[in-house]
Parts: C-alpha cells; structure tokens; sequence
C-alpha cells in the first residue's frame, strides 16, 4: 500500500486512549477529525530518545503557536498499548494539547501505509516517524520520514507550512 500523500483522504481507524478520569477510551480518528484541521504525527515508540526527548517536546512546546494557527488539535500515535502511552503521557508534565493515542496492533498505521518493520531490532511492527496536517480529513502537509530521520517532521516544520 502507497504511503498517505497530500490529497488523500485519511482512513478512519480505532484508537485507543486513557481520559482524564483514567478510564479506557476507544474513538474513532474521523470522529476526531471531521470538520477539523489537526494535526497527527506519528512516533516509533514511546520513550524512545528521539521521540521523547525531540519529537513529542516539539509539538508540546509549539501547541500555542499551532493553535494560533487554526490548528484544533494536536494527535500523537504510536504503536503501543494505552498503558504504555498512559505512563508515557506523565512524563510531559507540561503538555497541555497533545492527545497520546495507542494504535497497539498497528492497524491505523498499516491503513497509512505508514509501517516500519524494526523487528531486527526487536521491535516488530512500528511507524514511521511522520507528521500531517490535515484538514476536515483531508491530508494538506505529510512529512514522513526515511528511516530513522528526524528531519521533516517536526513542529517547527508543521508551522513553516501553516
């Protein structure tokens, strides 16, 4: 399957998540992005270094900016359970707009076309490290990295095409 591309409409998918109440949620991504311009980037894995010391701290740090934007809001996935997000989450203390969601069996990152095999590594089925912009599910930007890049996938680039 081609990796999503600007243009494209984005899947709908399930993902899972822990609200402010610690409860189990599942929700729908066109739910999330009906009729809304959000950004979704996509991570390796939780508390990886260059997702958690870069990546994620990016987009915590320029939320504000984002949101002066017109950006609605700001979806993290990665494929790990809820619970390892759920942890991964408190180690942000600061976030305020990211919303950490687990794609556990990386059905949403396969229907993106976005999955990276790092099994000889010993991590299996991950994704790509990525970041679109889209717009009442329309992909409007999509940076999606090679290989263990970060280079185009950042807040800071997001907002350059804003």
């Amino acid at each position: 399957m081609a990796p999503i591309a600007v243009g494209d409409k984005i899947p709908d998918g399930t993902l899972t998540y822990f609200d402010a109440e610690n409860q189990l949620q599942q929700v729908s991504v066109h739910y999330l992005a009906a009729g809304k311009k959000l950004i979704i980037f996509g991570v390796p894995g939780a508390f990886t270094p260059t997702c958690s010391t870069k990546h994620v701290p990016g987009f915590i740090e320029h939320a504000e900016a984002l949101k002066a934007k017109g950006v609605d809001d700001i979806l993290l996935l990665s494929v790990n359970d809820p619970f390892v997000m759920r942890e991964w989450t408190k180690t942000f203390p600061d976030n305020k707009h990211v919303k950490f969601l687990a794609d556990g069996a990386a059905s949403y990152t396969h229907a993106l076309g976005l999955e990276l095999d790092l099994s000889e590594k010993g991590l299996g089925t991950r994704s790509r490290r990525f970041a679109l912009l889209v717009d009442d599910l329309k992909v409007k930007v999509a940076n999606v990295e090679s290989g263990g890049e970060f280079t185009v996938s950042s807040a800071e680039e997001i907002l350059k095409a804003l």
